[in-house]
């Protein structure tokens, strides 16, 4: 896995999303990471652990989300942590192939390989084809990008997590303030080309918290450990 220096090799983060990208013109070597990253982020691990080890449908249980926070309402500790490391394993394995396949895809304004993949990656997760567009929240995903582009970026949004999670014990606000923080970590870091693309995932795993976003406003969101009653409204 590379360390930081992988985002120095992407192109300048002016050149790479400036205002003169034209959006009409699509590298034709870009189709491949699109394709790759989507298809690696659409697999559902959550919902084919469970089903294969007999817990049952995860889009009946809970929040009907295919996470590994939703798979750990069904009591089985040990398929929510393979869960959340198979769905960090698919974005960041996105990435890697992508810049191997396409090393050369992003020209000019044009974005390279590996954020490409990466963005295709998350959205595949978040909206798969083949569970008619409903997904998970992104959160796994997109730390396994992370940490396939800059580890020390990663690092930096675990330990927002776990500061997160042992003053509020609330998951969605945990994760949120990860992914929020992913933009000036990039920055603090020095791999400012990165923001664009934490941006825009930010913005994304924001869009799929916006339930949770209304009961942390409403004071309803239920905390880790909390009556089981509240589970269903959960990440």
């Amino acid at each position: 896995m590379a360390g930081p220096a992988r985002a120095k090799d992407w192109p300048n983060a002016q050149d790479q999303w400036g205002q003169g990208m034209d959006w009409t013109v699509i590298s034709p070597a870009l189709l491949w990471p699109i394709i790759i990253g989507y298809l690696l982020g659409s697999i559902p691990f959550g919902l084919v652990l469970t089903r294969a080890f007999g817990a049952g449908d995860l889009r009946q249980i809970g929040s009907g989300s295919i996470g590994a926070t939703n798979v750990l309402r069904t009591g089985r500790k040990g398929l929510a942590a393979a869960t959340l490391l198979l769905d960090a394993a698919k974005g960041g394995v996105a990435v890697v192939i992508a810049e191997q396949l396409a090393p050369g895809a992003g020209a000019g304004a044009l974005p390279g390989a590996g954020p490409v993949a990466a963005g295709a990656a998350l959205i595949g997760h978040c909206y798969p084809v083949w569970l008619r567009f409903r997904g998970g929240k992104g959160v796994a995903t997109a730390l396994g990008i992370i940490l396939a582009v800059a580890w020390p970026v990663a690092l930096a949004l675990l330990g927002v997590w776990g500061v997160a999670i042992a003053v509020s014990r609330i998951s969605s606000l945990s994760s949120l303030s990860a992914v929020v923080a992913a933009i000036p970590a990039a920055l603090l870091l020095g791999s400012p080309a990165l923001v664009p693309l934490m941006a825009a995932m930010a913005l994304v795993i924001v869009w799929k918290h916006r339930a949770n976003i209304s009961r942390l406003m409403n004071g309803t969101e239920p905390r880790i450990g909390g009556a089981k009653a509240d589970s269903a409204h959960g990440g």
